[in-house]
């Protein structure tokens, strides 16, 4: 039962993964970067990913872009951030960050670029502990609701981030500007503009965990025999 409740919610997850991505318009990433902390959290780490990775890579065959690695590479990467954290599992997560942060400002790029665009990373970075201790517990058996909020605005804060790392990391450590013919101008305008527009993701992600997430989760909580993170 448990088997066949994972394998359908992952689905469901995943459709409603590619759905978003077709709704999105106006800013950097998805919409569907506003799902991920939710994936992570009712499907746990790996079955997170599992959704997230399906959806976004199902939604790019059927309306690709020429970035499309980006979202398929980050966007299940923090759906397992937000499963790990929720688990109060923070290690994999500081050593995801640490080795992120390390190989952007062993590049070349990464102390010629500003340091403000990449705030909130650092902020996140500093915070992976801290959301790791406080999440721990607040899912299992009764739903800790008084912690509830600040677990799903952390968790979800730290995991849409971590979405935002994986794709510096794959700009510009791993070389994508090079394979996507990027000169040193236009890689400097899109970190300003993309930074720009991920402070305003950041904000719409901690407004919708608490006007949406908590609410759904709460929900989903009273539903007989079901409990999360699934894995």
């Amino acid at each position: 039962m448990q088997k066949s409740l994972k394998i359908a919610l992952t689905a469901v997850f995943a459709a409603l993964h590619a759905i978003l991505y077709f709704l999105s318009f106006g800013l950097w990433r998805s919409w569907a970067i506003f799902l991920l902390p939710v994936e992570g959290i009712v499907l746990g780490p790996w079955a997170g990913l599992s959704a997230a990775l399906i959806g976004s890579v199902v939604a790019r065959l059927i309306k690709p872009i020429d970035v499309w690695m980006f979202g398929i590479v980050a966007e299940p990467l923090a759906a397992l951030v937000c499963g790990f954290l929720v688990t109060g599992k923070w290690k994999p997560v500081l050593v995801l960050y640490a080795v992120m942060l390390a190989a952007y400002f062993l590049h070349p790029f990464g102390t010629w670029l500003p340091v403000w665009t990449i705030l909130d990373i650092l902020v996140a970075l500093v915070l992976i502990v801290p959301a790791a201790k406080i999440s721990q517990g607040v899912f299992q058996n009764n739903l800790n609701v008084r912690r509830l909020p600040v677990s799903v605005v952390l968790t979800s804060f730290i995991g849409v981030v971590a979405d935002s790392l994986t794709r510096v990391f794959l700009l510009v450590p791993a070389g994508l500007y090079l394979v996507l013919q990027w000169p040193p101008e236009v890689v400097f305008g899109a970190f300003v503009v993309g930074a720009a527009d991920s402070y305003i993701e950041d904000a719409l992600t901690i407004i919708t965990s608490l006007l949406v997430s908590v609410p759904l989760l709460i929900a989903l909580r009273k539903i007989p025999g079901f409990k999360y993170p699934l894995t």
